[in-house]
């Protein structure tokens, strides 16, 4: 029986416990960092006074910067401009996937890895409309080309970063900004070749929900709406429409009123009522016959509405997605009281693929989930951006691929502060975040949008784990885990071993966020390579690449999860190009990693 010493103990009972709530996945990664940090306090393993190090580690400043200057890349216009290069291609879907996946993958180099798939996701499913194809075929090629396109730089994906510092502890300088593209461009030319060449090929030609509801709306919304009279006698004439709605607690709507001869569409709930209106309403049956009878409304019938007079010069309807971090994650259409509070309705959502059918109003919405939307036409973008949703299809909306113009300078200051940190003028991390100032002050992204900007919780889950992975390392938990890979030194060569290293490392961003399995990951190379007296780059970077190397599941990373809704995949898709993917990358990526960074 193995006796560790009790700090070694606990610090990997810590992990181990981490590690299963990540795989659970019912409390935010966020939140189990913290919970680990606060019990290696308590246990003392984690110093008190070193507890919150991790916020100011420059690994957490430099991607914080980057998230900042990534959303001044996202607004400038530049990545949409190009979009509209691939219009040419739409008859031509191996080559229109190769465009969509190449395009994502080099601006995903360069910003945030999720920042690249929101930018290119309507142009994606822009394209395969165009091209009369199931964005199934699309969407899930351009995730995986984010990922790959993470692999080439410094900054293109957090795991990377946090790798360039542990190399900073152990030999006293980091990776340089490119000296990850020998082997991640190398890997992300092969990976995108493979995913618009072969892989999507593999993908099944499956329509999400939002396609459906595109092809026949009725065909979702017509259980929820009908229409009623408001009679002379009712209580509520001179009331205001959001009185009649206040009567479902959250789960009714009025998207429509006809007064005469005039329809308005989605009424201000300021709006008063006149006796004979006719309310259109959107809710589930039980809710509807609750208002009617309160309200003393006399029904008229299913209301005959589509997709054509759902929208007008005023109002329209705009399907989107539910994106990482947004207002409605956890939460319900009826506590974010969306038609008050952000001036829409919620007419339909379709999870992975398939149509919700249940009171939509107290469905849990969650990350990439499907919604149609019903609001102003002028207000909806803003209203898209404040609850956290990117839009898909149009649906009479003028969200299309280059609405406004192109604005470079913030593509001129990022590229300054890449200037600086390639010629060694100033490390990541200052040169990144003078960048981002210089953006605030020359008025191109304002303060507010600033902070919008910072994935919280991924800034939350570096600095909480950054003293957890060092107690981890310190306390000489890493040696005991990395002990067995050690064990097959004389009986394995060492190129079996990194690619050992790198498969545990695939594995487990398969099921918790890439930069905690970095966290994890790092010291256990480091300790391996130290044991066989090898050099640590190749172990750092199998370790990068591993992180990065996310394709088994939806919840591995953030962008993976993005498409799950607007491409109708079910868990089991994943493993259809994700297998051959990780299978390619082993093979092309261990004998690269040695020929670059000989052991």
């Amino acid at each position: 029986m193995i006796s560790l010493p009790f700090d070694q103990a606990i610090i990997i009972l810590i992990l181990g416990g981490a590690l299963l709530l990540f795989i659970w996945g019912r409390l935010r990664y966020d939140l189990v960092a913290v919970l680990a940090l606060l019990t290696g306090v308590l246990t003392g393993v984690v110093p008190a006074d070193e507890a919150f190090y991790g916020f100011g580690h420059p690994a957490v400043v430099t991607v914080a910067a980057i998230l900042i200057l990534s959303r001044g890349l996202k607004e400038s216009g530049v990545i949409e401009l190009a979009g509209l290069a691939l219009q040419p291609l739409n008859k031509r879907p191996t080559l229109q996937i190769v465009a969509l996946a190449g395009m994502t993958a080099a601006a995903s180099a360069f910003m945030n890895n999720v920042g690249a798939l929101a930018l290119m996701l309507p142009v994606a499913i822009h394209a395969a409309q165009k091209a009369k194809r199931p964005a199934s075929q699309v969407l899930m090629p351009v995730s995986f080309a984010s990922l790959l396109g993470g692999l080439i730089t410094l900054i293109g994906t957090p795991p990377n970063i946090i790798i360039a510092n542990f190399r900073t502890a152990e030999v006293g300088s980091p990776f340089g900004m490119f000296a990850f593209a020998p082997v991640g461009l190398l890997l992300a030319l092969v990976g995108v070749s493979f995913v618009a060449l072969v892989g999507w090929r593999l993908l099944p030609n499956r329509r999400s929900g939002a396609e459906e509801t595109a092809r026949a709306p009725l065909l979702i919304m017509d259980d929820y709406i009908t229409e009623a009279r408001l009679p002379e006698d009712s209580d509520y004439v001179g009331q205001r429409v959001i009185e009649i709605e206040n009567l479902g607690h959250g789960s009714l709507s009025v998207v429509a009123l006809v007064r005469g001869k005039d329809r308005i569409l989605a009424p201000s709930g300021f709006f008063r009522l006149n006796a004979n209106d006719i309310l259109i309403l959107e809710s589930d049956t039980a809710t509807l016959r609750q208002v009617v009878e309160e309200a003393g409304l006399e029904m008229v019938g299913a209301a005959e509405l589509s997709q054509e007079n759902l929208h007008s010069d005023r109002v329209s309807l705009v399907e989107a997605v539910v994106a990482p971090n947004s207002r409605l994650e956890g939460r319900t259409a009826n506590a974010m009281r969306l038609h008050t509070r952000y001036g829409v309705n919620l007419l339909a959502l379709a999870r992975q693929g398939a149509p919700i059918r249940e009171r939509l109003g107290q469905v849990r919405l969650a990350v990439g989930d499907v919604l149609l939307l019903h609001g102003e036409r002028l207000g909806l973008p803003e209203a898209l951006r404040n609850l956290g949703c990117l839009p898909l299809a149009e649906r009479g909306l003028e969200i299309g691929l280059n609405r406004r113009e192109v604005n470079l300078l913030p593509p001129s200051i990022f590229l300054i502060a890449v200037l600086t940190v390639v010629g060694g003028f100033l490390p990541p991390h200052i040169a990144f975040v003078a960048a981002a100032v210089a953006t605030v002050v020359l008025g191109r992204n304002p303060l507010r949008d600033i902070y919008e900007a910072i994935d919280w919780p991924i800034v939350v889950l570096l600095g909480a784990m950054i003293p957890v992975g060092l107690a981890f390392d310190s306390t000489g938990g890493s040696a005991t885990i990395a002990h067995p890979i050690v064990l097959l030194k004389d009986l394995l060569p060492v190129w079996i071993l990194l690619g050992l290293l790198m498969l545990i490392t695939m594995l487990l961003s398969d099921v918790m966020n890439n930069a905690a399995t970095a966290i994890l990951m790092a010291p256990i190379g480091v300790t391996v390579a130290e044991s066989l007296g090898a050099n640590i780059d190749p172990f750092l970077m199998a370790v990068a690449v591993g992180a990065s190397s996310t394709y088994l599941t939806p919840i591995g990373h953030q962008s993976n999860l993005l498409v799950m809704g607007p491409g109708g995949y079910r868990f089991s898709d994943y493993w259809r190009i994700g297998l051959p993917l990780d299978a390619i990358i082993l093979l092309v990526g261990v004998p690269a990693i040695l020929w670059i960074w000989p052991v």
